[in-house]
């Protein structure tokens, strides 16, 4: 069983273009309306390996009848605490050659909003089976993965709360955060680590980021990545993960640095690979893989994302 959590939903909205022209009217009849955000990705590609996930989150304004039902299409089990607050639309703009994301930010949750959702949280946590084989000694195969920031309005403590507790039910952690969040959760060792290499680099080394980005190009640059992977890893007894596009992943586990090839695929829509990742590498882990074997089913379910117009998607027939 697996729990998801995101504190950031969202409505998106992608839209198919020959070309886009600023300054211009840009018309399409070529256009879809998905639930998405990071969490709600990895639930469905979850669901769509014949994983049983229950995702949570806060939900509230006009737009909540359409993120349920939405939900409710794709078959998704969703818990949510009420917000007051508008869910937030993001859109991806396809053209030859080129995904383009344009991003809302969410509203503030309003007061109280917290309070409801950590309500939800320990009794979904209640409820989980923790009796199943594990599959590292010591781990239930229960899972909670925890996936992108967090709406304002939300204290500091929130998610490392989440964490500490699914820690003491002795679930399996995979984060998918960046910043504090990350930082304040290493104290209760998830098992897995999972930003992108830019959002490693900004929480661990923002000195290497230049003109808002990160290029492994310069082996100092690569080996001082490969220590702070290394050093964390060993230190807090997880393993670490680097996607970045469509360059190698890189990881750690242990004192282990490693790197795996990204295949190359035709791209329609990269939004979500991410997060086809995370979910390919959790379902892997709860079958039993080892640590690479999960990490190349994560490969696996990332590329087929790309090859999808729909974000957080695999090929039918693929499950």
């Amino acid at each position: 069983m697996f729990l998801t959590v995101c504190l950031n939903p969202t409505i998106q909205k992608t839209l198919r273009f020959p070309a886009v022209i600023s300054g211009t009217v840009n018309r399409t009849a070529l256009h879809r309306i998905d639930v998405s955000g990071k969490g709600i990705n990895v639930t469905r590609v979850l669901a769509q390996l014949g994983k049983k996930a229950l995702h949570l989150t806060q939900l509230g304004g006009v737009m909540k009848p359409l993120f349920l039902s939405l939900c409710e299409k794709d078959g998704l089990s969703v818990e949510w605490a009420e917000s007051n607050s508008e869910i937030r639309f993001c859109y991806t703009l396809l053209t030859d050659g080129a995904v383009t994301e344009l991003v809302e930010e969410s509203q503030a949750v309003a007061a109280g909003t917290e309070d409801r959702l950590l309500e939800k949280y320990d009794a979904l946590l209640n409820n989980l089976s923790s009796n199943l084989a594990p599959v590292i000694p010591g781990r239930a195969s229960d899972s909670l993965i925890i996936s992108g920031t967090k709406a304002a309005g939300y204290s500091d403590a929130v998610i490392p709360s989440m964490a500490g507790k699914a820690k003491e039910k002795g679930l399996r952690i995979i984060l998918d955060i960046k910043g504090k969040d990350l930082i304040e959760c290493l104290k209760y060792e998830p098992d897995i680590v999972k930003p992108n290499l830019y959002e490693f680099a900004a929480t661990f080394a923002p000195e290497l980021i230049r003109d808002n980005e990160i290029a492994l190009v310069d082996n100092k640059i690569k080996e001082q990545i490969k220590s702070i992977m290394t050093g964390i890893a060993e230190k807090h007894k997880c393993g670490i993960i680097l996607t970045n596009g469509r360059e190698k992943i890189l990881a750690a586990i242990g004192n282990n640095f490693l790197e795996f090839e990204i295949p190359n695929v035709k791209t329609i829509n990269s939004t979500g690979c991410g997060d086809a990742f995370t979910a390919g590498l959790a379902a892997a882990l709860e079958d039993g893989a080892q640590f690479e074997a999960a990490v190349t089913e994560g490969i696996r379910c990332g590329a087929l994302n790309a090859g999808q117009e729909k974000p957080g998607c695999m090929a039918a027939g693929t499950a």
